[in-house]
């Protein structure tokens, strides 16, 4: 370390949002309405149909407690800025290794050379390549991965010293080459010879990947593949696998200039049908485990394997919080945000990542620390072992003690083996005190909370340039199964030992356990909202009246908090750099998501609650149907499977397209009193019909293989007819 007050200054800042004295007496305002409503509610009560006005008024009082809950993220969030310049200058020569953990199941879902981009990407980092180590853990198990690596570990010796060399961005090849390159025009021929490597790897890896099976002059080219040769060898029951490619005693590959690579370990830990994995908890404490036999850094970054960096001083960022001199020995973990690059301009179905990016992350961070999402997070190797905080307690990150194990690599990869088996975890910790927490399918939720209830914090950070970019579901099907997955993980947090209230009491923030709610009850939204989409249309072509007149002074209440909760919405979105579009495909799909997904993952809760379920993990899809692919850049929505949550998503705007129809009778046919009684009904079963105009246009208009299935269409309109028999007095 230098001298002078340079190593005083910090290595990152926060600095607090703008504007948010003007934000609290919104807020109060709005809490005010909405209490007025409550209040009017409680003094006004119908006539006839108390059960439907008692279904409103919960409804209500639901949306109040949880917009309450959401105020925590947004009373007072903050933003991280880091000095690389400042660490380069203190601990250039002492940075710490890393290991990276990529975590891939299914050639099929995950396309291998998908995930060789991830891979190729963070081992180009912009680091020094003998304290970098890749681990691949393949839970399928599957030879055309293995195969798809290998042929990576090849192509990296002349992709890294490419990227390194021109300092380009991103560095995954496929992406890379994808974008203009202008500034490579100087250096086409180059540029040229090594998209031509990259496109013959693709070919090879995607012909063996179509023909299914490694063919055996492939296979005699690597000892590797013997391990596939043991019998009896499937994706659920086979031996442990460790392949370490690049690094090892012996294996200490150079790129074409004569520089070592990063080492490259292929894991395909042991499974068998009489053992539980854990699912992907399982497949992160193997990879702890193995990396501390062959490198141990103190250092662990974890991504999905669609996560390809897209920043290559992402590392050097999470290190400033790490490794900084006044708070870096509070810091568990540094969490990136997810983003996404194949997102449409106007984000057909993930316009919702945005907002939790850019507000709600930063709100938690304020807090106590962001939750740790389960891809592109950087942790520190000796608290997911389960070290507790001490204030008294420091561990300096250096790279002066640390050191890759110089054994060879047949005696890592035996030793590695042992720490692989299904066996190896019984009567410890594992999955407990130790490592990531099992029990629930988002196991990355709740050992956050364990790592904050130890007295750890975290950080977020989101620089400029996104750190990572993933693939996003390119269909409402994939969309709705991953929605679904996580809202029942994270109601599953909520109902169990790990309920923040619960877990935490007393160990971390009240505004910390309220922030981790507002994730945990995204299931709970689901009864309201399927009350609010039918009762009001369903009053309305009764002639029965919900809501004050509009020459009331009632109403006004009513319309502020309306009007100012979808006009603050719609600014969150743009201040967060979305479009208007992007709002509307947002404000679409929180709906779609409330009354299907959520509502799913809300109903596998109550069946595993009464003993008729389990709890299970779903991949999500990243190949995709060309013609699929087509519409969804077009922006038209995808319908074309049957499924159950289908059912209900054309039924709901259709049920409120016929109640729209008639109760605009009504009011045509009763004159101005029917208006002034009916008018907010008939402008929200309007909006609903309006908003999910996609939906009626997959049911009525289009004839491209994206709309909706006979099957979803006849069973829509059927149940749509039926609730508008549904008796209400």
């Amino acid at each position: 370390m230098g001298n002078g007050n340079e190593d005083m200054l910090p290595l990152y800042e926060t600095v607090k949002t703008r504007g948010r004295f003007v934000y609290r007496i919104f807020a109060v305002t709005f809490f005010g309405a909405v209490l007025l409503i409550l209040y009017h509610r409680l003094t006004h009560v119908p006539q006839g149909a108390k059960w439907l006005w008692i279904g409103i008024f919960l409804s209500e009082t639901w949306f109040a407690f949880y917009w309450v809950v959401n105020q925590t993220l947004r009373w007072s969030p903050v933003h991280r800025h880091t000095f690389k310049e400042r660490l380069y200058k203190r601990y250039e020569k002492e940075l710490p290794g890393v290991d990276i953990f990529v975590c891939t199941a299914d050639p099929y879902k995950e396309p291998p050379m998908l995930v060789m981009g991830t891979v190729l990407s963070l081992m180009a980092y912009d680091y020094s390549p003998h304290k970098l180590s890749v681990y691949l853990s393949d839970d399928g198990a599957s030879d055309l991965t293995f195969y798809a690596l290998l042929e990576a570990s090849k192509f990296a010796k002349h992709w890294v010293p490419f990227c390194k060399k021109f300092d380009i961005e991103p560095r995954a090849p496929k992406r890379f080459f994808s974008i203009s390159n202008s500034s490579m025009d100087h250096h086409s021929e180059e540029w040229t010879t090594i998209k031509k490597m990259f496109e013959e790897m693709e070919e090879r890896v995607e012909t063996a990947v179509k023909l299914g099976r490694i063919t055996e002059d492939i296979r005699s080219q690597h000892k590797g593949f013997l391990e596939w040769d043991k019998k009896p060898f499937t994706s659920r029951d086979h031996p442990p696998i460790v392949q370490i490619l690049i690094g090892g005693g012996d294996l200490k590959e150079l790129d074409r200039d004569g520089v070592p690579l990063p080492t490259l370990v292929y894991l395909a830990r042991e499974k068998t049908p009489e053992r539980p994995h854990n699912f992907k908890a399982g497949a992160m404490n193997a990879l702890i485990r193995v990396s501390s036999v062959i490198s141990n850094a103190p250092i662990i970054l974890n991504v999905d394997c669609d996560m390809q960096s897209n920043n290559s001083k992402s590392v050097r960022d999470a290190l400033c919080f790490l490794m900084d001199e006044e708070t870096g020995h509070h810091i568990a973990f540094v969490q990136f945000p997810q983003s996404f690059s194949n997102l449409t301009r106007n984000e057909l179905y993930d316009g919702f990542m945005r907002v939790i990016s850019a507000v709600n992350m930063p709100g938690l961070d304020s807090q106590g620390g962001a939750p740790y999402i389960g891809s592109g997070c950087f942790h520190r190797r000796s608290i997911l072992g389960g070290r507790k905080f001490s204030e008294g307690s420091r561990e300096y990150l250096s790279g002066k003690n640390w050191g890759k194990n110089e054994e060879e690599a047949w005696t890592l990869e035996e030793r590695s083996k042992d720490v692989a088996t299904c066996t190896y975890e019984l009567g410890t910790e594992w999955g407990m005190e130790m490592g990531l927490k099992y029990g629930c399918p988002v196991e990355d939720i709740i050992t956050g909370l364990s790592i904050h209830c130890r007295g750890w914090r975290s950080v977020y950070c989101n620089p400029s340039r996104e750190a990572f970019m993933g693939v996003t579901s390119t269909t409402l099907a994939d969309a709705l199964v991953q929605q679904k997955r996580w809202s029942e993980g994270d109601l599953q947090v909520i109902l169990s030992q790990y309920c923040p209230f619960i877990y935490g009491f007393g160990k971390i923030k009240m505004g910390q356990m309220i922030g981790y709610s507002t994730f945990c009850l995204w299931a709970a939204n689901s009864l309201p909202t399927w009350c609010y989409a039918i009762v009001p249309s369903l009053c309305l072509f009764n002639g029965i009246p919900l809501y004050p007149k509009v020459t009331s002074p009632w109403c006004m209440p009513y319309a502020f908090v309306a009007f100012s909760a979808y006009g603050y919405s719609l600014y969150e979105m743009l201040w967060s750099k979305g479009t208007v579009k992007c709002w509307i495909n947002d404000e679409r799909m929180w709906m779609i998501k409330r009354v299907s997904s959520f509502l799913f993952g809300f109903m596998d809760n109550i069946f595993r609650l009464v003993g008729l379920g389990k709890s299970g993990f779903e991949i999500s899809n990243k190949a995709s149907d060309e013609d699929a692919m087509r519409r969804y850049e077009q922006e038209i929505m995808e319908f074309g499977v049957a499924s159950p949550m289908f059912v209900i998503v054309a039924t709901l705007p259709l049920f409120n397209l016929i109640a729209f129809a008639l109760g605009l009778k009504r009011v045509i046919t009763q004159g101005s009193s029917a208006l002034d009684s009916l008018m907010a009904q008939l402008i929200l079963s309007g909006f609903i019909v309006s908003i999910c105009f996609p939906i009626l246009e997959a049911l009525f208009i289009r004839r491209d293989k994206g709309r909706f299935p006979a099957s979803v269409s006849c069973i829509s309109i059927v149940s749509a007819m039926l609730i508008t028999c549904i008796p209400i007095f």
